[in-house]
């Protein structure tokens, strides 16, 4: 495993109003989060919040594409980013214990925070296809370029991992500081991730590191994310 600490890059927030944050996801031109009663976007280009969705907000959030996807409590929402309608429900796989929440190959990936666990569910109906076992909380999660990270979060200790999406070994881990934890985890696609900051009202860009020789040969899986 190689380990490192994590390059904080820029900091976004605390937004007015807003004391906690939870879930982020990245549509390609906004950073979306949730926040308990309301689903929000800013700019990560000036940081200025420039969409408000009243929504169920509690933890997870994903964008397929087209569509968010919203934890809320037991229930995952679809939602239409242009209107705000909820189009659709499913179940979430934890039952309320639920975390991180992922778009990648058609199918959404689902954390669980005590569980130690992230769900590859059906969008359509919330079944589980498959579980991919992890020894640390799980908070968010995200795909990019066929690597699979998750955030985590025990006590005042974080991290950012990239696993093997095949048996949950850790491959990779960018340690935060002390007392910045991660609550939501999003890639840009590119080189950074964004990361909630929990309590803080925060959401930190962090630098993915750039892949070489030494760790070229990490096992990695063909799932890419849907990006507009």
């Amino acid at each position: 495993m190689h380990r490192s600490n994590a390059e904080i890059v820029r900091e976004y927030g605390p937004f007015p109003g807003i004391d906690h944050v939870h879930g982020v996801t990245y549509d390609g031109q906004q950073v979306w989060f949730a926040a308990g009663d309301a689903l929000n976007a800013f700019d990560p280009a000036s940081g200025k919040m420039v969409r408000s969705i009243d929504v169920a907000a509690h933890a997870g959030t994903a964008f397929d594409g087209q569509h968010l996807f919203q934890l809320a409590e037991d229930r995952i929402q679809k939602i239409d980013p242009k209107t705000g309608g909820v189009l659709a429900t499913i179940p979430a796989p934890g039952g309320g214990g639920d975390s991180g929440l992922a778009w990648a190959e058609g199918t959404l990936w689902v954390g669980q925070y005590r569980d130690r666990k992230i769900h590859q569910i059906d969008p359509e109906t919330g079944v589980i296809l498959r579980t991919i076992e992890s020894n640390r909380f799980v908070t968010g999660v995200t795909w990019v370029d066929g690597e699979l990270w998750h955030g985590t979060w025990e006590g005042d200790e974080s991290d950012v991992r990239r696993v093997d999406p095949r048996t949950g070994e850790v491959l990779e881990r960018l340690d935060m500081p002390p007392g910045v934890n991660v609550s939501g985890l999003e890639s840009d696609g590119g080189d950074q991730f964004f990361c909630g900051g929990g309590k803080s009202g925060k959401i930190r860009a962090v630098r993915r590191p750039k892949r070489n020789s030494a760790r070229g040969g990490d096992p990695k899986i063909s799932v890419h994310p849907t990006r507009k």
